[in-house]
């Protein structure tokens, strides 16, 4: 058995699964404190299935915990960056189009020094030693734990980070180090942000994974802890506390893989409507088609793994305004139960409407069916129109072909959908939609990831593509998958005509099932 929890910014999702069965589920409001919320949740499903706590493999728990404090530019730690590169790059600064808050909440701590390699790999210049350590003495002045480095090509050469991390060591040993290559992909200032990111979330990640660690114990469960991230798959917490960073987008990551698994759909467009916003992707091979530019994160330029998400504000708590028409963006959010006219509330939101419009019937409140036969029907037929021209609209702008295809519909907020969407083949709505995020997050993988310029002067293509699909598999068994359920997933190769020696970048994705929980699941068969 094992647990999924995905902590949303209205409702805290759970379920209770045994192999591909969910054994219990509940939604119950987030809490400010997050924890207590996850509490209730854990508490509820141990009620109904008592053998559950000696029989658990494993909680898994998806959190917007710290995109949440970037957004907000809040508890993040002053933060030193160390760019290995010079001579090269000084013309472009670290943090050089950043947003000037979220710079100053970091603090002004930017260091430049010699190093770095070639894009094959040949150094650019030497690491100088006593230059590092100069600085490493300037940020224990400054008072700082937490730095940042990274190199140019780091992902081709490591060995220029490695060397600054572990001069930097030498002088600030109990300093949080965030290296770039582990985090970022190709491309020098998208790479290093995300370590920057990574790195003023330290203190905040410690203390957060051992909230989870503190209500798994509470609650008397002993199985070990995983975290979903960005890209469908799973990490350990010891891991989310060094890369909180990974878990930016793992909330409508989560959504799409439990409508994968749900539906029985590999190859779709998934629709998640919640209580603020509905979500919009493509599923390819059962894991959200991936972005391939760079995302900005709290106006932050990145370029890890992230899903290709469209967010509007639709979900089952916006607002609805009669004159002009609108919906959203704005929501009661997890005031839904209180403010809804549905619920004895006086704010007209989306679910009002789709009440109204007789989609579903609630157990309403004292004077609360009054309020919604004293709508206007031209009002709520027009604001149903207008719900589904907007999730139509969001599914055009997300395809990347004009035929019609099929969507599965997840989320509690689903219930505003209730005909058929142009531009859609087939609209699936599969059992237990609406904890689709958190069967997201039970079902989650491991997964090993290679993204590698490679030349093919010495090497031919087939050879490099080999190598590049083994070493990702390799990844994802050392990260805990079960090796014989490890599979590619997804593979990259792209030509890099502007570079000589004939060289290509190969990008190569592995996933596999969880080794300890797998009890007969296979995700997504």
């Amino acid at each position: 058995m094992r647990i999924g929890i995905d902590v949303g910014g209205t409702n805290t999702d759970a379920v209770l699964m045994q192999g591909n069965h969910v054994l219990a589920k509940i939604k119950t409001p987030t809490t400010p404190d997050v924890m207590t919320g996850i509490v209730t949740a854990l508490r509820f499903l141990i009620e109904r299935e008592p053998a559950a706590l000696d029989r658990m493999s494993a909680v898994m728990i998806g959190t917007t915990h710290f995109t949440n404090a970037i957004i907000e530019r809040r508890r993040l730690q002053p933060t030193a960056v160390v760019r290995v590169a010079l001579p090269a790059t000084a013309a472009l600064p670290p943090m050089v189009d950043w947003p000037t808050d979220l710079c100053a909440a970091l603090g002004d701590h930017r260091f430049l020094v010699r190093g770095g390699h070639e894009y094959d790999g040949r150094p650019l210049a030497e690491v100088q030693a006593d230059e590092i350590r100069e600085v490493a003495r300037e940020i224990m002045r400054r008072g700082i734990r937490s730095v940042a480095i990274s190199a140019v090509f780091s992902t081709v050469n490591s060995a220029a980070e490695q060397q600054a991390a572990e001069l930097i060591r030498e002088v600030l040993p109990d300093a949080a180090i965030s290296l770039s290559h582990e985090i970022g992909r190709m491309g020098l200032l998208e790479r290093e942000n995300a370590a920057i990111l990574n790195a003023c979330l330290q203190d905040l990640a410690a203390t957060t994974i051992g909230a989870f660690r503190g209500a798994l114990v509470e609650v008397g469960i002993r199985a070990p802890l995983y975290i979903t991230q960005n890209d469908g798959t799973l990490m350990s917490a010891e891991y989310a506390a060094s890369y909180p960073v990974l878990t930016f987008s793992s909330g409508p990551t989560n959504s799409m893989r439990g409508a994968a698994f749900l539906s029985g759909l590999k190859d779709a467009m998934v629709v998640d409507i919640g209580g603020t916003t509905t979500d919009v992707g493509a599923l390819i091979q059962g894991f959200p088609r991936e972005a391939s530019v760079a995302v900005r994160v709290g106006g932050v330029r990145t370029n890890f793994r992230m899903p290709d998400v469209l967010s509007i504000g639709l979900g089952g708590g916006s607002i609805v305004r009669a004159k002009p028409l609108a919906i959203g963006p704005q929501s009661v959010g997890y005031e839904l139960l209180q403010q809804a006219l549905s619920f004895g509330g006086e704010v007209l939101t989306a679910t009002d409407i789709a009440v109204a419009a007789g989609y579903f019937d609630l157990p309403t409140m004292d004077g609360a069916r009054s309020k919604l036969a004293a709508l206007n029907r031209k009002l709520v037929a027009a604001a149903v129109e207008r719900i589904h021209v907007m999730t139509e609209d969001a599914i055009d702008r997300m395809k990347v072909v004009a035929d019609d295809l099929p969507v599965v519909l997840v989320g509690g907020g689903s219930v505003l959908i209730d005909r058929p969407l142009k531009g859609v083949s087939q609209t699936i709505k599969p059992e237990h939609f609406e904890a689709a995020n958190a069967v997201g997050a039970a079902i989650g993988q491991i997964s090993g990831e290679v993204d590698r310029i490679f030349s093919l002067d010495t090497l031919s293509r087939e050879a490099a593509l080999a190598q590049a699909k083994a070493e990702a598999i390799s990844r994802a068994v050392a990260a805990g998958a079960y090796a014989n359920s490890v599979q590619i997933v997804d593979v990259e190769d792209v030509p890099l005509a502007y570079l000589p020696s004939n060289a290509t970048r190969i990008r190569v994705k592995a996933a596999g099932d969880l080794a300890i929980v797998r009890e007969g699941v296979s995700s997504c068969e």
